[in-house]
């Protein structure tokens, strides 16, 4: 039964690529199949007992269709774009020195952070609202050791708002104050030196604090029309497959610089990011009305996860299938002793730590990368043609 919010018929006229309800929803059923889920009683059912292999597997269709997509604009350069990927025999452990690198729109290091996203097992979005982006440099060498984008996060995240003690209220004015990475890791060799949790210190950096204060100051905010404090407070995460490797256990000096505060229900889009997504948003499209929102941020679909919903309850299939099952782990990096004080409107000094970038390297390499270095040699084989896309097999991010 079509959605109140959908046509009956086709109001508009459909132009060759829009595909017919029965059409979609047979490509929907045949697509989720095929990348492994169950789909049974209009529900997605997991494998039993999935591990992240078949997590991998699950995300294959989606990460070749966003490699299809981006490899017009990127393949061309990436002879260049490899230069910046060591060799095995140019790290140096001893040696190593961190750099990190602010991306600006249409540079250089723009293209190496794309290309560099394209590796993951899990297709990288773009993120959404604000965004940074950096890339970590080796000082040593002058190459990529990693990186990290942050943008805006979900604005409700069950497990995320009970630990930090929200209520809604609270939450809608004091979310501003967090940013979430939607990528984040070391490419290799540095990922086979365990750099995934460099990566993930230098995030919480002095530097990044401070690249977010000059960003946002003076900031006013599109829907209260209120000037905020440009204080970042936290950053929060999700692992890409499940339970993670990267943020457990990263605590020095009694120290937890990331904390696991819970899972997410398993929902998103990226079951739906493999080719059958363009018909969806076609189909929608021709017979959807965007559901209304505030008017400054336009008048078209809110997002991906609007039109896929539409569409599901058009079609007459579960608005649920949007469950994918993958529950990732959810992590919190308070950036001051009293951060979650600040974000419940308790206090309006976070009392942020002095944690700048030679700090936090020292730690890490006093504390894993030294000893890493001494008794896994097998970064030193790696060749930087290994990271090719489109002439090898990937080498893929620290898992």
């Amino acid at each position: 039964m079509p959605g109140v919010d959908c046509a009956r018929q086709v109001t508009i006229a459909r132009n060759d690529t829009t595909p017919s309800a029965d059409e979609l929803r047979d490509s929907i059923i045949e697509i989720l199949e095929s990348q492994g889920y169950i789909v049974k009683s209009g529900l997605i059912e997991m494998p039993d007992g999935p591990t992240k292999d078949d997590y991998r597997r699950m995300n294959q269709l989606a990460v070749a269709k966003k490699l299809e997509v981006s490899g017009p604009g990127l393949q061309r350069y990436e002879r260049k774009l490899i230069g910046h990927i060591a060799n095995g025999w140019e790290v140096c452990p001893d040696k190593i020195s961190p750099k990190l690198v602010l991306v600006k729109p249409g540079s250089e290091e723009e293209l190496l952070f794309r290309y560099a996203s394209l590796h993951w097992s899990i297709p990288v979005s773009s993120g959404y609202g604000r965004r940074l982006r950096f890339l970590v440099f080796d000082a040593h060498n002058g190459k990529l050791i990693g990186l990290f984008g942050l943008g805006d996060p979900v604005f409700a995240l069950r497990d995320r708002d009970e630990w930090i003690g929200w209520d809604t209220e609270t939450r809608k004015l004091r979310l501003y104050h967090i940013m979430d990475a939607f990528v984040l890791g070391a490419v290799p060799p540095y990922s086979r030196l365990l750099c995934g949790k460099l990566v993930a210190m230098l995030t919480l950096s002095n530097e990044v604090r401070e690249t977010f204060r000059s960003k946002y100051a003076d900031h006013v905010s599109l829907i209260r029309k209120e000037e905020r404090k440009p204080i970042l407070a936290m950053i929060t995460t999700t692992s890409a497959l499940g339970r993670s490797s990267i943020y457990n256990r990263i605590r020095l000096n009694g120290i937890d610089y990331w904390k696991s505060v819970g899972f997410t229900q398993g929902s998103g889009e990226f079951h739906f990011s493999n080719g059958v997504y363009a018909k969806i948003r076609s189909y929608v499209e021709a017979n959807c009305t965007p559901t209304a929102k505030h008017g400054d941020w336009g008048t078209g679909f809110r997002s991906r996860r609007e039109v896929i919903r539409k569409c599901l309850t058009s079609l007459g299939l579960s608005p649920r299938l949007i469950y994918h099952g993958i529950r990732r782990e959810i992590f919190a990096a308070p950036l001051g002793s009293k951060a979650r004080d600040f974000l419940r409107g308790r206090s309006d000094d976070p009392e942020l730590y002095d944690w700048p970038t030679d700090y936090l390297f020292d730690l890490f390499r006093e504390r894993w990368l030294l000893r890493r270095a001494a008794v896994y040699t097998d970064y030193l084989g790696f060749r930087s043609d290994d990271y090719l896309l489109w002439h090898s097999n990937a080498a893929g991010e620290e898992g």
